[in-house]
């Protein structure tokens, strides 16, 4: 399927015909590798991604380098903050790094402002984007406040399967740990925790989650 093919099957039913044509004509085509960091602190963004197949992590930074694990963003969404930046004119205070293969759809600043104004379905989509991501974001607020951290890591653990598609994920006990903002000690007593309640099982670098 050729990516304007994708983009239709996407978002055909959140934007109007004419603007999918403007987004076809108009938007660079990218293809991203699991891993790479599409949007790094300090970064100008003239650019917003419009996800069509894949998955995308999006990390804060505090002032001793640790990071934290905000949000994903999958297909059919893009990123708030990416949106903040570029119709702001400010600087990145976040990183959005391929969760996995994925391709997107890279829409300039001038056209985004532009279609403010000129279409309804675009401004919903931009106004439910900012909504959808604060939810999120308040979620991760309320789950590190009030949740223990292996209901945490499992909940963890099973978004990541969710987006992959794949129960056995290829992670290490440090990438937990920093994604989740702890210490790969306790990621490693916790998921041993998990292992004996049956929740998981693990092998060297890989974690088979099972499933309820």
């Amino acid at each position: 399927m050729s990516a304007k093919e994708k983009l239709l099957s996407i978002y055909s039913s959140v934007f109007e015909k004419d603007l999918l044509h403007e987004i076809a004509n108009v938007a660079i085509y990218r293809e991203v590798e699991a891993g790479s960091v599409l949007i790094d602190y300090g970064q100008y963004i003239n650019s917003m991604p419009l996800l069509i197949h894949g998955a995308i992590k999006v990390m804060r930074e505090d002032e001793e380098g640790d990071e934290l694990l905000l949000y994903f963003v999958k297909e059919g969404n893009t990123c708030a903050f990416s949106l903040s930046c570029c119709m702001g004119h400010a600087k990145s205070e976040i990183r959005a790094i391929a969760e996995m293969d994925s391709q997107l759809m890279m829409i300039p600043v001038q056209k985004m402002e532009e279609w403010m104004g000129t279409y309804k379905s675009w401004r919903n989509f931009v106004l439910n984007s900012y909504q959808n991501r604060l939810t999120e974001m308040l979620d991760t607020i309320d789950t590190i406040a009030f949740r223990k951290l292996d209901e945490r890591l499992l909940q963890y653990l099973k978004e990541k399967t969710r987006i992959t598609q794949n129960n056995i994920l290829g992670i290490t006990h440090q990438e937990i740990a920093q994604e989740l903002y702890t210490s790969r000690v306790v990621i490693s007593r916790l998921l041993k925790g998990l292992e004996k309640q049956n929740k998981i099982k693990m092998q060297r670098n890989k974690i088979h989650v099972l499933m309820d």
